[in-house]
């Protein structure tokens, strides 16, 4: 999440309008001891931009004032101008609680288990077998309570940094059935149903995770309700990592009896890495590479420039970032085959560093939704599974069908429907994590008091404006933050889409209040990690009863994925009141040849509006 420092990048004199606001503030640390107040140390400083040298930093006015299409261009370039993006405090926020909270919490944990040699003793008992069953279990715990991948201000979460828990324990809040309008299970607000299940399943995982012996009996409970508290809300499923930790957690169950659960979770991590490479197979991936290590705090300053085809009038990927995204795709599938086949000990010691590598320079990086416990796990996991059982064969899971069928269907055909359906299957299902290929939602508002309508809700929390505006900032900072997410969302290559789509959705689009359906997403339903399809029509549709908005006040963008080998993404757009009013698809390859931000023709679109759009 681009934070309101970045957007004015410099390297020298810190004394542009942009900086003397910005030292009004304290820095983050503030933020580690007091949540009340937003990450926002001042960057180092430039001369502000004279018509001589249209080059970053802008001045604040001239990019709030600007007509939405140059708006989005200064936005645009400013973030690729950044230098130092990431304030030590909030890395240091952040890698305190990987280290203390998911890796000390399962270290906490293992202690528990029989035979125990002590914390001073980690070779003896980290790699164990009881050790990764706890980590498993902890993993799931872990990211149902809400610490994971969607936590803090990395996520746009500032006030408070938390979600989770503190909303999926309350009735009333919104959740997204399965099944909508079903009695008893359909329902889009929170029931005290709801509530204790969510509550049985992680009291009992607790009661798992300090037993000596984790045991099928101890696990049995959460394999039945995780899919339970998925039928009730959908959010619920795809926090617990249901496409990975669940498969694992069913291995453990079902095959326990012997070392085939080893075996069971082999497949899972090999089939993670050869999904999560095949989604890749587009033109989206080298953009994400190109965000990613552009607000990598350890990617070469130096090099930064060099993300850019011609920083900074071409804004596109640059070879150097396309070869990066090759030998990052040829990497993920090459991990499963090399370690399947290794012949030795030393040949899979250095594969497993090669793994360590790939998913440590992920983590440093800073990926979008910050997943760092998930490569934390895939780096651990990998090492127990291929290091210390490198006897545990394939081949052994024929004489167990019914658990063979089981990861056949989730490691294989739901993978496999949902990346040439992307609509019909979340992307975490589909095993298509950072390709760069997602759905995702723009909730347009219509200035003046639609947005106040969400007041009506029980939300995690305010919207990102309202959390900034009550840390104190200055209206010139929250605003200049809120326009921050305009550079997530077009840098990347599918949101080429918008340049189409965005014009056919409302008459005057300065007349409209951007939120990133992501964040929205987020503080409403409690969690959010990049599925678009928890953030739409869906969820449009369940909250409009108790917010009401008129017709006009609300327009949703909706836009899917790219299926795998196709040469469009479709879109639509919804009036809260009204319903849908338009769809359309986009051809990609032209818009290969387009800088992120709308020019000649899509500027004229976006001018006449949907009045004047062609019929």
């Amino acid at each position: 999440m681009p934070h309101p420092e970045r957007c004015v990048a410099a390297e020298s004199d810190p004394d542009t309008p942009f900086d003397r606001l910005l030292a009004q503030r304290q820095v983050l640390l503030d933020a580690v001891v007091d949540s009340s107040r937003l990450v926002n140390a001042a960057t180092h400083g430039a001369p502000v931009t004279t018509a001589d040298s249209d080059v970053p930093p802008y001045d604040v006015q001239r990019i709030l004032s600007a007509p939405f299409p140059e708006r989005v261009r200064l936005v645009c370039q400013s973030w690729a101008a950044q230098i130092a993006p990431n304030q030590p405090a909030v890395m240091v926020l952040y890698w305190a609680k990987y280290f203390f909270v998911y890796i000390g919490g399962w270290a906490f944990f293992v202690s528990f288990n029989s035979g125990y040699p002590g914390i001073t003793s980690p070779v003896e008992w980290a790699f164990t077998a009881a050790a990764f069953q706890k980590a498993i279990a902890w993993s799931i715990f872990y990211e149902l309570t809400g610490l994971g991948c969607s936590w803090g201000p990395m996520n746009a979460r500032f006030k408070p940094m938390t979600g989770g828990f503190r909303y999926f324990l309350r009735p009333g809040t919104t959740k997204l059935p399965l099944f909508p309008g079903v009695p008893v299970i359909g329902n889009h607000q929170r029931s005290w149903l709801d509530v204790g299940l969510y509550a049985a399943n992680q009291l009992l995982l607790l009661r798992a995770l300090v037993a000596p012996e984790l045991t099928p009996e101890l696990l049995l409970p959460c394999f039945v309700l995780v899919p339970v508290l998925g039928i009730l809300d959908k959010t619920l499923f795809l926090a617990a990592r249901a496409e990975h930790y669940y498969v694992a957690l069913v291995c453990l169950v079902v095959a326990s009896g012997d070392a085939l659960w080893i075996s069971g979770c082999k497949l899972v991590w090999c089939c993670i890495w050869f999904w999560a490479a095949t989604s890749k197979l587009n033109h989206h991936f080298p953009s994400v590479i190109m965000y990613m290590m552009n607000n990598g705090p350890f990617f070469p300053k130096l090099l930064k420039k060099k993300l850019f085809a011609s920083y900074p009038d071409d804004l596109r990927p640059s070879r150097l970032t396309t070869t990066m995204a090759h030998f990052g795709t040829a990497t993920e599938y090459l991990l499963p085959v090399l370690l399947l086949v290794s012949p030795n000990e030393t040949t899979t010691f250095l594969f497993l560093c090669l793994m360590t590598s790939f998913h440590s320079f992920i983590a440093l990086n800073n990926p979008n939704g910050m997943p760092i416990e998930w490569n934390i796990l895939m780096i651990f996991g990998a090492i127990f599974l291929f290091g210390f059982n490198p006897d545990a064969s394939l081949l052994a899971l024929g004489s167990m069908p019914v658990l063979l069928a089981f990861l056949f269907f989730c490691l294989i055909a739901v993978p496999c429907f949902g990346n040439f359906f992307p609509s019909r299957v979340s992307f975490l299902l589909s095993m298509r994590y950072y390709a760069g290929n997602w759905a995702y939602n723009i909730w347009l508002f219509r200035k003046g008091g639609s947005i106040e309508k969400l007041k009506k809700l029980k939300k995690s929390a305010d919207t990102m404006r309202e959390q900034l505006a009550q840390m104190g900032l200055e209206d010139e900072i929250v605003e200049l933050a809120s326009l921050m997410s305009l550079s997530s969302r077009y840098m990347h290559f599918e949101g080429r889409t918008l340049l189409e789509a965005l014009p056919r959705a409302v008459d005057h689009i300065d007349n409209y209040e951007w939120l990133e359906g992501e964040v929205l997403g987020g503080s409403i339903i409690g969690w959010n990690f990049g599925d678009g399809h928890l953030n739409g029509k869906q969820l449009l549709d369940a909250i409009q009863p108790q917010c009401g908005f008129e017709e006009g006040e609300v327009r949703l963008l909706s836009i899917e994925s790219q299926p795998l080998f196709g040469s469009t993404m479709e879109w639509k757009i919804f009036d809260a009141a009204t319903g849908l009013i338009e769809t359309g698809k986009t051809e990609l390859g032209p818009m290969r040849e387009l800088q992120p931000w709308p020019t000649g023709e899509y500027v004229e679109a976006l001018e006449r509006g949907r009045a004047g759009a062609p019929g």
